[in-house]
């Protein structure tokens, strides 16, 4: 268990983030394969996070810039991208995030997105976050497979320096030789420590970089006993990619969590949730 948690500070619609207050979800489909998925899920996951309380941020990518293989779908791009977070937005009110993968892409977002998020691969990339953070907008960076915990320090020096306190790194993994990946709870403490709010990725940390020729693999079974785990840390948020049926999935076909079972399995971290940060901020 963490010997902390994160400064509590204001977040989204109203919420606040860090010490006692239960952890956020950022949820949705990988990849934007049709506007009909993105209205299905996210009414799934608003009336289940409502009866549960927890605070909600729908995701799902335009562009998928990092696949595996030149040929795999990568999504409509940004000008229907805007056009579906906006319809979720407009529908569901409730924030909405995408990653992004070049500065051109922060000024087309900033009216419509309340979080940017930086892919890992990019999460030392100084401009791409800079330009994010002068929006006044919420920046979640996922810590590069390749990171030190330590180093995300100078990540959040980045976005301070460029006029923001709104920061938090998502992990998600750390590279444990070739095609896989391995969750280091010490990163937790260690994000804390430099009072960092923490996401973790509970679907990419169980992927299998490159293990499935020219696709990711990865290993669903173990994503709720890694997600324990991290609850179990006193995290702020979770990430996890959600989809009615992941196996005919365009995107992370082998990690996107079933919808139909994510209920059970959030009724649960947030009980867990609750018992671990009281019992930290008791001490």
């Amino acid at each position: 268990m963490s010997d902390k948690t994160a400064q509590e500070r204001d977040f989204l619609s109203g919420k606040k983030i860090g010490g006692k207050n239960p952890f956020f979800l950022i949820a949705g489909p990988c990849v934007m394969e049709n506007r009909d998925l993105l209205d299905r899920v996210c009414a799934e996951m608003v009336e289940i996070t409502t009866e549960l309380g927890i605070p909600y941020v729908f995701k799902s990518s335009f562009d998928k810039a990092n696949r595996s293989s030149v040929t795999s779908y990568r999504g409509p791009g940004i000008v229907e991208g805007v056009k579906n977070l906006e319809f979720i937005k407009q529908k569901y009110n409730v924030p909405v995030l995408t990653d992004i993968h070049e500065t051109s892409q922060v000024g087309p977002l900033k009216d419509v997105i309340d979080m940017y998020q930086i892919p890992a691969f990019l999460s030392r990339q100084t401009d791409l976050i800079a330009e994010s953070a002068k929006t006044g907008k919420w920046v979640n960076v996922k810590k590069g497979q390749f990171l030190a915990p330590s180093d995300c320090r100078h990540i959040k020096t980045k976005i301070q320096e460029s006029g923001s306190e709104k920061y938090m790194v998502t992990e998600r993994g750390t590279t444990f030789g070739y095609g896989n990946l391995v969750f280091d709870g010490r990163t937790v403490p260690i994000l804390h420590s430099y009072d960092i709010p923490v996401v973790f990725d509970a679907t990419h940390s169980a992927q299998l970089p490159g293990a499935a020729g020219n696709i990711t693999g990865g290993q669903r079974e173990y994503i709720p006993s890694m997600t324990r785990s991290a609850v179990a840390l006193g995290i702020e948020g979770i990430f996890m990619e959600v989809h009615p049926d992941p196996s005919k999935a365009l995107s992370d076909a082998t990690t996107q969590y079933p919808l139909s079972e994510i209920k059970s399995l959030l009724k649960e971290l947030v009980g867990l949730d609750r018992y671990v940060k009281q019992e930290i901020l008791n001490r």
